[in-house]
């Protein structure tokens, strides 16, 4: 049996392709291989992917070792330099199988990695399941044809391109018949779904494709989306189906307008508010999450305080809050700085306000009867993407749905009971 480890950072985009690069490698007989996946959206993201690399040379001595991802596709030559790396693979070669048949053969090249601004077409990757998983990503988007000020992610990723919809409801249909019982959609920008292809369906025509084409899946998910463009089919699943997730996660980056203006971001603060409120009034039992930075360049206390804010005035729930990390050659990085310890001191405050906004969401949920989609070890998520434990003698198998009954909270998670 072949040995491929494959050490996954960043988005759930990198956990689908991590998918997709492991069968690669299994069906070019591979082995003795350790893939490590980068991400490259932040400093410390990097500093963790090259901790992993020299780790897995210690615990590994006797494996390959192939680093790809976004960090390698904009920086190859950074990867090339350490020791401890037998081969550097670009993003768009990390996902043709011909890639590791050579990896497999005699003398394969050490780097390779092409430009990724050059591609301009994708097509669907059949992945028959994700192995420990309940839930299964869906990619159906690629890349980013907008230039946020802070983001380098442009440059590892390329231009915006889509997966065309029979592309993707093959591979849900695929993965229903497998028995998962969620998919989550994610691509980089997926609010831009279609915009490269003939017919130019749009991301909430693709949602209506899938659900129409796969009836016996019970849970459509969407991964991050961005608040400036949600098509009008979009807001009717949203409004009117029910297989689709009332969770939102929106890459919202800040709370204040002045700031979103000089991110580059296509939305304001108004903006925000006025979809939460929309959102909410066609679906009142929506949870929001948000990615939020802080202490971008030239943020004043007064444009924090916004940002700091929105959190309660949005109703954000769960938030995914990072310090500013200054990326070479963006146009942020150019800006006048926030001190370092400020950036962390925001993000430590933002953190605090999201796990107060959980709090508020757990006590809300008590006593309530929520729908799991069982993990393993008898954990879960709701639909609503809170995390549930249920009682230690329960365990489902996993990918089971089942009704449970809010209890109360422990270790951070909400404690259910099998609803009678």
């Amino acid at each position: 049996m072949s040995e491929i480890d494959v050490l996954t950072f960043g988005c759930r985009l990198n956990s689908f392709e991590s998918e997709v690069m492991r069968r690669h490698a299994e069906d070019a007989g591979l082995d003795e291989l350790v893939i490590v996946h980068s991400c490259t959206v932040t400093a410390e993201a990097e500093r963790q992917v090259r901790q992993a690399v020299r780790k897995a040379r210690r615990t590994h001595p006797g494996r390959k070792i192939v680093v790809t991802g976004c960090a390698v596709q904009v920086d190859p030559a950074r990867w090339t330099a350490m020791e401890e790396v037998d081969h550097v693979i670009g993003n768009e070669e990390k996902l043709k199988p011909l890639t590791w048949t050579n990896l497999a053969g005699d003398g394969p090249e050490r780097a390779k990695v092409g430009d990724i601004m050059a591609v301009k077409a994708m097509a669907g990757h059949l992945v028959p399941g994700f192995d420990g998983r309940s839930r299964a990503f869906l990619q159906v988007q690629n890349g980013c044809d907008h230039r946020c000020t802070f983001c380098i992610i442009p440059f590892g990723r390329g231009p915006s391109r889509s997966v065309p919809v029979a592309d993707v409801v093959a591979q849900t249909r695929l993965l229903a018949g497998q028995g998962y019982r969620e998919v989550v959609v994610t691509g980089v920008d997926i609010t831009s779904y279609g915009k490269d292809l003939e017919d130019a369906p749009t991301l909430g025509g693709l949602m209506k494709a899938v659900l129409r084409a796969v009836p016996e899946l019970p849970r459509l998910r969407l991964s991050s989306i961005d608040p400036a463009e949600m098509d009008d089919d979009l807001l009717e699943l949203i409004a009117g189906e029910p297989r689709l997730m009332p969770h939102l996660h929106l890459s919202l980056q800040a709370g204040d307008t002045l700031t979103l203006k000089r991110m580059k971001r296509r939305h304001s603060r108004e903006d925000v508010l006025a979809l939460t409120h929309r959102l909410r009034s066609l679906r009142p039992d929506l949870v929001f999450g948000a990615d939020i930075i802080a202490g971008f360049p030239t943020e004043t206390d007064g444009m924090f305080e916004n940002t700091r804010r929105i959190v309660e005035e949005a109703g954000l729930t769960w938030l995914h809050v990072f310090p500013y990390s200054p990326r070479q050659n963006t146009p942020a990085a150019r800006m006048p700085q926030v001190d370092p310890m400020l950036r962390k001191e925001r993000a430590a405050i933002l953190r605090a306000e999201g796990a107060a906004a959980v709090a508020r969401f757990f006590a809300s949920e008590q006593g309530r009867v929520r729908e799991l989609l069982v993990e393993r070890g008898g954990a879960g998520h709701t639909r609503h993407f809170a995390p549930v434990k249920l009682a230690a003698n329960d365990d489902p198998q996993p990918g089971t749905l089942v009704d449970v009954r809010i209890a109360g909270v422990e270790g951070g998670v909400l404690v259910g009971e099998r609803a009678a």
